[in-house]
């Protein structure tokens, strides 16, 4: 689909009110496979590839302004006037911007495993990883990335949910996942407590990139209506590590 000047790859299925869900860095739309087939029978289910990642191919603009264009693009493109949208990781960064940037597009918002704009030490991390794997590839950080951001729950008793993980990260072009982590070390804070629709932050207990605290700080600025749901077990990788649950959760926001 041609959205801002470039291909996105988009996957639609379902029918009734429209809901978007983004994946964060390193994963594709597929991320979000577990709960597509409910939330179909409910939902118009809108599931891109961000620009670079999976199979968007890497071009032009990518940043968190570039991402935050592309879904207000998406939505132009696709004729939706009002979306409820989910943002995992890096892409509650993006998911608040847009909120924030046009309210009358937005009816919900969730955000997984939500994380702060990285602070200097976060940002030189995420372009040292970003020069690693222009000169290694996606090998040379793939693993870590599993070991990091997986429960050791899921590593011990889910191991095919802990290798799918791995396998959406060795499908990324590395120019893509780079200019991925560039983006996000680029990031800056969203205006939390401008956003004016219902919210749902929900997390994992051993979430050590999106802690719960970061959920609870992000809660409390967004107001009243805002809720917050922690699962055991789970890390960062929320909809894949507590797949029931979270399609549960999701249905129940909706």
């Amino acid at each position: 689909m041609r959205v801002n000047g470039a291909e996105l790859a988009v996957e639609i299925e379902g029918t009734g009110p429209a809901v978007v869900l983004l994946h964060g860095l390193g994963g594709t739309g597929n991320f979000y496979q577990p709960q597509a087939a409910a939330l179909g029978e409910r939902f118009t289910v809108v599931r891109p590839d961000l620009r670079g990642h999976g199979r968007s191919p890497v071009a032009g603009e990518i940043s968190i302004d570039g991402y935050v264009a592309d879904l207000i693009g998406l939505l132009d493109v696709l004729g939706l006037d009002q979306v409820r949208l989910v943002g995992h990781s890096m892409s509650t960064l993006t998911a608040q911007h847009a909120v924030v940037r046009q309210p009358e597009r937005f009816s919900a918002l969730v955000l997984l495993g939500a994380v702060h704009a990285p602070a200097e030490p976060g940002r030189l991390a995420l372009r040292e990883r970003a020069a690693t794997v222009r000169a290694q590839g996606m090998t040379a950080v793939a693993d870590a990335v599993v070991a990091n951001a997986t429960s050791p729950a899921t590593r011990r008793d889910h191991p095919a949910v802990a290798a799918f993980v791995r396998e959406l990260l060795m499908r990324q072009a590395p120019s893509g996942y780079a200019a991925g982590c560039e983006a996000l070390a680029g990031a800056t804070e969203p205006d939390t407590a401008a956003i004016g629709v219902p919210v749902l932050l929900a997390t994992g207990a051993d979430d050590g990139v999106g802690a719960p605290s970061v959920s609870a700080e992000l809660a409390a600025l967004a107001g009243g209506e805002a809720q917050t749901v922690t699962y055991p077990d789970c890390g960062h990788w929320t909809a894949l590590e507590a797949a029931a649950q979270l399609t549960d959760d999701l249905l129940k926001f909706f």
